[in-house]
This record gives C-alpha cells, sequence and structure tokens, in this order.
C-alpha cells in the first residue's frame, strides 16, 4: 500500500512541476505575448540577431515551443526567411537552458515570497500585465516547490533495491535511457520540466553519469518531435523545412553526444561534484555546441532543405488556409498573427473579384465566370474557417487587446465576405445580364461607373492596409467614401426619372439596371467601411451610436 502512495506522490509533484511551468509560460505569454512576437518578427533579419532574439524570448517565455510556434508561423508565411528562422530556433534552444541552470541552485526560500506576492497581484488587480505577473510568480514558486518535494520524495529510494537495478540497468544502455528521456519530454511538452526531474535524481544519486547525461541528450531529442508532429498543418511540404531542420540538428547533435558520452562524463563531473549541477551544465553545452557548430553553415543546410521540401502550390483550390496553424493555439498573439494574414487573403481574392467584374462591364468576360465562381466560394469556405479558428481559442490566455483584436478579425473577415458576395451575384450578375439581353449603357453611365469601380478598387486597397496600420486619417478618409457614393446614387436616380418624363421610356430599363449597379458599389463600400473603418473610429471614440437624432419628449421639453 504505501508503494502505491509513494507513486501516486511522485505522480502528483510531477504534475504540480508541470503546472508551474505551464503557468510561467502563459503568464509571460498573457503579459508580453503581442510584444515578443512583434520584437521576433523584427529581429529576423540575420543569423545573429536572429539567434539572440530567439534565445532572449525563450528564456523570458521559458518554452522553446511557444517560441518555436512564432518562428514557424513567420517562416511559413513566407514573413522571413529560412536561414535566419533556423539561427532563431538554435538560439530558443540554448535559451531553455538558463531557466535550467538558475533551478539548479536551492531557491527554496523563496517558495512563500513569491507565491504570497503572486497571489497578491492575481487577487488585487483586474486582467492585465499586474495580473499576469502574479500569474508567473505563483508558477515559479510551485514549480519550486515540487523541485523541492521530488527532492524529499527521492531520499528514500536511494537504497531501493528494485529502483536501483533499473537505474544501474540504464547505465549501461546509454541509448535506451535516452529514448526513454525523449518519449518522457515529447509526453510532458517541456523539456525543462524532465531537465528538472532529472536534476533532482542525480542531486540524490539515484541516476549515475552516463544514464543521467543519455537522458539530457533524450530530452533535447524529445523537445524537437513535437513541432514535427504538432506543429505542421497542411500538406504544403515547404512548411515542414523549419520544424524538420530543428529536429535534424538535434538528432545530429544526440548521436555525436552519445559516441563521445565516455569522454565527456568524467570531464562534466570534474567541473561541478554536485549531480544536479551538472546535469544543467551539460545541457547547457550541448546546446551552445550545436549552435556553433551550425550556425556558420545555416546558408547551405538551408538550400539543402529547400531542395528536400519543395513549396507546393495549390492555384486550383484557394479555399484551402495557408495560415491558421492549429498548433499556434497555445500562443493567442501568433494565432491572431495567422488568422489576420488569413483574412488579408481574403481580401486579396475580393480585389480580384472586383476587377473581374470591372472588366466584365468593359466586355466580354463570361470565360472569367468559373474563376469568379471559384473564388466566391473559396472566401465563404475562408470566413468559415477563420471563424471556428478564432472560436477554439483559449480565452482566458487572451489580453483584452487581444479580444478587441479578435473581434476586429471577425468584423473584417464576415464583411469582406459579404462584399464578395455582392461582388459575384450582384455586379457579375448585372454584367452577364447586360450581355445576354444584348442591352447597352449610354456612354456617360458606361464613363461614371468605370471611375466608380476604379474608386471602389482603391477604396479596397486602403481597407486591407487600414486593416494592419489603424491609421485613424485613413479611417475617416474610407468612411467619408459612404456619403459621396449615397450622393451619386441620388443623382443617378433623379436623372433615370427625369429621362421617363422626357419620354425617354426605352431606356428605362437600362437606367433601372443602371442604378441597381450602383446600389451594389454602394453596398459593397459600406461592407468595406464596416471591416476596417469603423474598428479604428469607434476605438478612438468617433463613432456614433445611431445616427438618428435624439427625439423631444411628448411635452415639447
Amino acid at each position: 500500500m504505501s508503494g502505491i502512495i509513494t507513486l501516486l506522490d511522485f505522480a502528483g509533484y510531477v504534475a504540480l512541476l508541470l503546472w508551474g511551468v505551464h503557468m510561467v509560460q502563459t503568464g509571460v505569454q498573457r503579459a508580453f505575448g503581442a510584444a515578443l512576437g512583434t520584437f521576433l518578427g523584427r529581429a529576423l533579419s540575420t543569423r545573429l540577431r536572429a539567434f539572440c532574439a530567439g534565445l532572449a524570448i525563450t528564456a523570458a517565455l521559458q518554452s522553446s515551443t511557444a517560441t518555436g510556434l512564432m518562428i514557424t508561423g513567420f517562416a511559413a508565411g513566407g514573413v522571413v526567411a529560412l536561414v535566419p528562422a533556423l539561427a532563431a530556433m538554435l538560439g530558443a534552444n540554448v535559451g531553455t537552458t538558463l531557466i535550467v541552470q538558475l533551478l539548479s541552485f536551492d531557491l527554496t526560500a523563496l517558495v512563500p515570497i513569491l507565491i504570497l506576492v503572486g497571489v497578491w497581484l492575481f487577487r488585487r488587480y483586474p486582467p492585465g500585465l499586474r495580473r499576469d505577473l502574479g500569474r508567473v510568480f505563483i508558477g515559479l514558486g510551485l514549480l519550486l516547490m515540487s523541485l523541492h518535494s521530488l527532492v524529499n520524495l527521492f531520499a528514500p529510494f536511494q537504497t531501493a533495491p528494485l529502483l536501483r537495478t533499473i537505474l544501474d540497468a540504464l547505465a549501461t544502455q546509454p541509448v535506451a535511457a535516452m529514448l526513454l528521456a525523449a518519449t518522457l519530454t515529447w509526453a510532458a511538452h517541456s523539456s525543462v520540466a524532465v531537465v528538472v526531474l532529472l536534476m533532482s535524481m542525480a542531486s540524490h544519486h539515484l541516476v549515475s553519469g552516463p544514464a543521467a547525461f543519455a537522458m539530457v541528450l533524450g530530452t533535447n531529442l524529445g523537445t524537437a518531435i513535437n513541432p514535427i508532429i504538432e506543429g505542421v498543418t497542411g500538406d504544403d511540404p515547404a512548411a515542414r523545412r523549419l520544424p524538420l531542420g530543428n529536429l535534424l540538428t538535434r538528432l545530429a547533435g544526440v548521436v555525436l553526444g552519445l559516441l563521445l558520452l565516455p569522454w565527456v562524463q568524467p570531464w562534466m563531473e570534474g567541473l561541478s561534484e554536485d549531480g544536479a549541477r551538472a546535469v544543467a551544465n551539460f545541457h547547457t553545452l550541448f546546446n551552445a555546441i550545436i549552435a556553433v557548430v551550425f550556425l556558420p553553415f545555416l546558408t547551405p543546410y538551408g538550400a539543402l532543405l529547400t531542395r528536400w521540401l519543395p513549396k507546393r502550390a495549390n492555384p486550383n483550390d484557394p479555399s484551402l488556409p495557408h495560415y491558421l496553424d492549429e498548433a499556434a493555439h497555445d500562443v493567442p498573439a501568433v494565432a491572431l498573427g495567422n488568422a489576420s494574414r488569413e483574412a488579408l487573403r481574403m481580401a486579396d481574392m475580393l480585389q480580384t473579384l472586383l476587377l473581374l467584374a470591372r472588366a466584365g462591364f468593359r466586355r466580354d468576360n463570361r470565360h472569367r465566370l468559373v474563376q469568379a465562381r471559384q473564388l466566391d466560394g473559396a472566401l465563404d469556405k475562408l470566413e468559415t474557417a477563420i471563424t471556428l479558428y478564432l472560436a477554439t481559442l483559449d480565452r482566458e490566455n487572451m489580453t483584452s487587446d487581444d479580444t478587441r483584436r479578435m473581434e476586429e478579425i471577425l468584423a473584417f473577415a464576415s464583411n469582406i465576405g459579404h462584399a464578395a458576395d455582392a461582388a459575384y451575384h450582384g455586379l457579375l450578375s448585372h454584367a452577364n445580364k447586360l450581355r445576354k439581353q444584348g442591352l447597352v449603357l449610354a456612354p456617360e453611365q458606361r464613363a461614371e461607373l468605370d471611375e466608380v469601380l476604379g474608386e471602389l478598387l482603391a477604396n479596397e486597397s486602403s481597407t486591407a492596409a487600414l486593416f494592419v496600420n489603424a491609421d485613424l486619417r485613413q479611417a475617416r478618409a474610407l468612411a467619408g467614401e459612404k456619403e459621396r457614393l449615397r450622393a451619386l446614387e441620388i443623382r443617378a436616380s433623379e436623372a433615370h426619372l427625369n429621362k421617363i418624363k422626357s419620354g425617354q421610356v426605352d431606356a428605362a430599363e437600362v437606367g433601372q439596371l443602371y442604378l441597381d449597379i450602383l446600389r451594389d458599389v454602394k453596398s459593397i463600400n459600406s461592407h468595406l467601411v464596416g471591416a476596417a473603418a469603423y474598428p479604428v473610429l469607434a476605438r478612438e471614440g468617433e463613432l456614433l451610436p445611431s445616427r438618428l437624432r435624439e427625439s423631444v419628449n411628448e411635452t415639447g421639453n
């Protein structure tokens, strides 16, 4: 019975360790996730800067997985080149060792203070930066508490014959020890937690030098497996370049480390007699050597990965999302960035639809109707995909800014989808009706319509830009286009009525069709304004809740 209780205690302390790491990671992500993602995106320009950025951000997030998601998202979308992305991953792998070095010291005395400060910040302040920092402090306290409890739990096991037999067997089988640690790291999704666990066991001599170091190699291999299995969606081989490149560098280092282990072990144990420190030092040294060895050769290495995994384009199915990476759900800032990029793809496809409509009024464009139908269907599917992607985000990991950005993305995608429906079922349908029925717009109507469609295309481009830069002056200018188009419709309607009054009854059908076209243009423009201009104006307090004037009460006051 005591053996079962001890096993449950061990499982509970390991779970507490994993939860502490999780709280630290999510707290940092909530507090600084968007800023870190922006900083990382700007820093991925050269190998050295990318390496330093990956190291610094991973040290803050305490998760190379979270940093890897950001880098993979940038690389998959072509925002950053493969070579700087690989350099950033090398930096991220080194960054994970810094927290391990910190935890190799006895920080048990800090546990009550960390938890006290964390609980006070978490309970005292509303959702925001200070509350997220409270989560970080609580997570650090739980992490150190679980580590201390594991150390105490392992003390009686030094004389346990069964455990000693198993660990002695692992000491003579470094490959088996490495594979065991790789499996544990893959299952735990945290190399930091598994290395800290190894440090606890090494401090009580439960694992000898060869087994401990082999298991450290396994943690470095296991942390590179998760991005391969879970971090890539879609069937484009190019998206697998970065995670595969990172895995191959890990694998090469692990194989070399196993071969050199008999010579490395005495040297590492000579640097520190403390088993926990020796494990932490070996973990840091391994990742530092991998970075030093591979950094100079990343350019030919990246070229090799590009030849192995060429980009696969699928122009016949534009409805497939390019950027909605499911693995990014753990980092809301990255997931929102992915959704924004997919929404901008919708804007590009809407622009193509408008170009097809404009061409349809100029000449016979019936051969492009199949393409237009395909684009309209693809836009509907992409809008649904973006909505589902954002709906499954963990709201607890999102800041108020994240929530606001999510609502803006949903509004943008919805309005772009409605504008596309109006372009296909309205403008293109009217152009097709003119051709089939042999109707011809008047010369002044054709000239005015071509000019209006050109301005609509310009407004569409401004909408996409405004969605990114949120410029207030641009938002005001775009919103002002609604009034101009409304005035144009009124003038066209009056001209149409005057023609009928003057006896030009034969122009009634064409004139009514022209009015319908202008109304579709106005509807599309209204959706463009609602997609990007209104959210900016509402945020700045320049959008009235209603266009209705306040009415006086019944007494006339």
